[in-house]
């Protein structure tokens, strides 16, 4: 019998359906997304253009050139996928995977588990590599994974932000081409956080998104890739029936198996040739563009500086209030904090209290972590003093109430003295 649809609860009226939109002023402190920077709100806004009209054309062009600043790489394709950051996972995947290519995933968390299923969708022969969640894998064990499997497609998270951790990637690159593999990185907790040298490191292919550390909307993924993984996916070039031009012939792989997410069709779109594949997110490439250029103006340097002072000074804080870190210390993600939920404290009430009485909204986790630890975010442009403040504070109200003992004001006390003490 086959699973019975899920239960959808109509509006109890709908007299709304024609008032304007007026949300709660929230501020956005979990894994993400977070509160868009208002230049980038403005970029929204902008009149729209026809995507073929010679403006619009050199809106994507400058947009590519400031995302290959952004990854740190020369790579010709350097692009947006129109869709949240997944669907450049996706895109990725479904374009350089053919059916029983070989895939090893560095999984340390649910967001390797995503990348694992994805993989397998796409028909890979999908081996799977685990590190204990709240762990990163030693270059040893990476080593030793690529020696047993043989893959033809290595994916990890940089930042995985189920379990809050970073995973250092400047030996598997190199350990990738020693063993012939490409390598494929899911940046998208972490771009414009932390450092993500996609030429230095040796990186066939890294995807973010705009939602977290680059202060922007979800809906638009930026992506690059090699002219390896390039030469990958444009032999199986198709182009769809009614766009095919005199004389054409197809490439000589298996068709890719999504239309929308063809990364052989979006790389004609996005190259001179301008093959007409789909209408683009035009606001979303404005937006896009937008926080590209204000993370280029900030500087690599000064942006990934301001994400770990932000959380230094929210670890001091939850250290002072006697709480504890989720995970090894020495390989967090410096954006993204998990916090044990005290005993005797029923975290989602923590997280509705946050919500309803001083619209703060922190995120809850996944899978064994489910109901035992908080994601609290400082990234983007909430990673400021003022907004770890309020977090720290309304977390100490709410626990105190809760009937938590916690000592009053130390938190606050604690995240302030990070931000003098880098002052000096």
């Amino acid at each position: 019998m086959p699973p019975d649809l899920p239960k959808l609860t109509p509006l109890a009226d709908e007299d709304s359906l024609f008032d304007e939109l007026r949300p709660a002023p929230r501020l956005l402190m979990g894994p993400g997304p977070i509160n868009a920077d208002p230049r980038v709100l403005r970029a929204l806004a902008t009149q729209l253009l026809g995507q073929f009209d010679p403006q619009f054309r050199r809106y994507m062009k400058e947009t590519m050139a400031l995302y290959r600043r952004v990854f740190e790489t020369r790579n010709r394709w350097t692009l947006l996928v129109d869709g949240t950051a997944r669907a450049a996972i996706e895109c990725a995947m479904v374009s350089a995977i053919e059916p029983g290519d070989r895939v090893l995933v560095l999984s340390f968390g649910r967001f390797g588990q995503l990348m694992s299923e994805i993989a397998r969708r796409a028909g890979a022969d999908v081996r799977v590599a685990e590190a204990e969640w709240g762990t990163v894998f030693a270059a040893e064990q990476v080593e030793a994974a690529l020696k047993h499997h043989s893959p033809k497609l290595v994916a990890v998270c940089q930042g995985d932000t189920s379990t809050t951790m970073a995973q250092p990637l400047e030996e598997i690159g190199p350990l990738c081409r020693q063993y012939g593999a490409m390598l494929q990185v899911d940046a998208t907790a972490t771009l414009g956080g932390m450092p993500l040298r996609v030429d230095a490191w040796q990186i066939d292919c890294a995807t973010g998104g705009l939602q977290k550390c680059l202060a922007g909307p979800s809906g638009s993924a930026p992506l690059t890739i090699s002219d390896q993984m390039a030469d990958v996916v444009y032999r199986r070039r198709h182009i769809e029936e009614g766009l095919q031009p005199a004389g054409y012939l197809p490439g000589e792989g298996p068709i890719i198996a999504s239309n929308y997410l063809d990364l052989a069709m979006l790389i004609d779109y996005w190259s001179d040739v301008g093959l007409n594949h789909h209408t683009e997110a035009t606001s979303m490439l404005y937006a896009a563009r937008e926080c590209g250029r204000l993370f280029v103006e900030e500087g690599h340097e000064r942006a990934f500086l301001r994400h770990s002072l932000a959380g230094d000074a929210l670890v001091a804080g939850i250290d002072a209030m006697g709480l504890r870190v989720f995970g090894d210390r020495a390989h967090k993600m410096p954006n993204v904090t998990g916090v044990y939920v005290p005993d005797g404290v029923a975290a989602d009430r923590v997280r509705s209290a946050l919500l309803d009485e001083f619209n703060i909204e922190i995120g809850t986790s996944f899978g064994p972590l489910h109901g035992r630890i908080w994601r609290i975010g400082t990234m983007g442009v909430n990673a400021r003093e003022d907004a770890i403040a309020q977090t720290l504070g309304a977390l100490e109200a709410v626990l105190a109430g809760d009937g938590c003992r916690v000592p009053r004001g130390a938190a606050v006390d604690a995240a302030r003295a990070v931000y003098r003490s880098a002052e000096r």
